[in-house]
């Protein structure tokens, strides 16, 4: 017995001590794996510091390479008629090392100049498979670009209040979804494309059969009409948009920033600036209402003859408040996120419906006002780096035509509408990652540093 109590008293010291080791061992694991998280991430600020500091946009490698990555990222994003804006700001800030402000900036730019190259290929061109018409539908641009832009101010109130942890959540579960629906209606179009290309394999050697027997001649009629029915360019629906552009660009230059900087003094976040800001509502809902009210008059002209002014929407919802709803929606999370609001209302326009090629004009149409009036702010607001904005719009814009000119040869060739759905979802997932990537290091760090995390006044 009593060798029993000496072996227990030598026992239970040992068990302790060897547990004490171990959570001891486990808590120094932990802390020096925290230690090393921190260090890797004190290396990274500390390299987008100096790269900051050492660069100042100056013709150096790294604004060499990210003049390269951009435009990769804008030929890509053409395809698919958006702005580009995820990638541009991700490419500029790690890789030319210059601060967020500046990289919103010149990626307003860049979206305006590789947009301009998107707008002038698609007014130029005609689609045979809708008609003749160009593939920009004005009356989706019509209907949407007033919501949008009320949403992207909206959006710009909601970046001030939330919290960075709140916005990246955000950004990176909108784009999760955004990019998964994508895919699966690239992999839909893909399957329909192949079923119509098989179709077209046996009525194409139907009419060699035909041709060679001499029944070529019944088509010259048929173009004979094709030519009489040459379509007018919408010069009244082109009208109403700069009607609407130069209306919300008026209140933005009376209103200024939150710093009081306008055309006129105004007390920088006082009652002046948020009714003028308010007037933001009004003012899309009565453009929205009478495009609605103008748009059902046409129509009940055309019911009794067919209008030569149709649209494309044709497979498209019938619910006209879609469109407005949809634009609005994209308009807050782009201001939310501070990208575009391109790449939101893509893949929703995809996921009602509406045609892959209809979809990217119309997009890259609607973003060409949007990118537009954030570049004439900034210049009147007094943005620095204006030579660099110009050379990098170009660098886009040449990108632009490139992309388009690649992509549209290859539907020709192909007869796959589908590759520009596959180039919304590669800019898609790539913006979300690397997007997400540098939101998430930033709110680890406000978090190690202790700052504060909650929501914030809008002044």
């Amino acid at each position: 017995m009593k060798n029993h109590s000496t072996l227990s008293w030598f026992i239970l010291p040992l068990i302790l001590f060897i547990t004490f080791n171990h959570s001891h061992a486990k808590q120094t694991e932990s802390i020096s794996n925290t230690l090393r998280i921190e260090h890797l991430l004190n290396k990274f600020y500390q390299w987008r510091s100096q790269q900051t500091q050492e660069n100042q946009l100056k013709l150096a490698t790294p604004v060499v390479v990210a003049g390269v990555l951009c435009f990769i990222a804008a030929s890509i994003s053409s395809a698919g008629g958006i702005g580009g804006g995820g990638l541009f700001i991700p490419i500029l800030t790690i890789v030319a090392g210059v601060d967020l402000k500046t990289a919103s900036s010149l990626s307003a730019f860049m979206v305006t100049g590789g947009s301009v190259a998107n707008v002038m290929c698609n007014l130029r061109s005609t689609c045979p498979k809708y008609g003749g018409r160009t593939l920009i539908d004005f009356d989706i641009a019509l209907l949407s670009e007033p919501c949008m832009l009320l949403g992207v101010s909206i959006g710009v109130i909601c970046n001030l209040v939330f919290p960075e942890w709140l916005i990246t959540m955000l950004f990176a579960t909108f784009l999760a979804w955004s990019t998964s629906k994508t895919c699966k209606n690239g992999v839909l179009h893909w399957k329909m494309e192949s079923e119509e290309l098989k179709r077209n394999g046996c009525e194409t050697l139907e009419k060699r059969s035909d041709e060679s027997e001499g029944i070529e001649a019944t088509k010259e009629p048929l173009l004979g009409v094709k030519g009489d029915c040459k379509l007018r360019f919408p010069w009244m629906k082109m009208g109403v948009l700069v009607l609407v552009w130069f209306s919300f660009f008026t209140l933005y230059l009376l209103r200024g920033n939150r710093q009081g900087q306008g055309i006129i003094e105004i007390e920088p976040c006082g009652a002046g600036y948020w009714i003028i800001s308010s007037l933001q509502i009004p003012l899309a809902m009565t453009f929205t209402a009478w495009i609605l009210c103008k748009k059902d008059i046409v129509q009940h002209q055309a019911s009794n003859h067919e209008d030569e002014d149709q649209d494309l929407i044709r497979e498209g919802p019938s619910n006209k408040l879609i469109f407005p709803n949809m634009a609005l929606l994209a308009g807050i999370l782009g201001g939310v996120f501070g990208i575009g609001g391109g790449m939101l209302i893509s893949p929703l326009l995809l996921h009602v419906g509406i045609a892959p090629e209809v979809t990217a004009a119309t997009c890259s149409f609607m973003v060409f006002f949007s990118s537009t009036m954030s570049a004439f702010q900034y210049v009147l607001l007094g943005m620095e780096h204006t030579d660099a904005a110009l050379i990098f719009a170009i660098i886009c814009c040449a990108a632009s035509f490139l992309g388009l000119v690649v992509v549209q040869r290859a539907i020709q060739e192909y007869g796959r509408a589908s590759l520009i759905v596959f180039s919304v979802s590669i800019v898609m997932a790539l913006s979300t990652v690397l997007m997400t990537t540098f939101g998430a290091v930033d709110v680890w760090r406000s978090y190690v540093s202790g700052k504060y995390m909650g929501f914030k006044l809008p002044c």
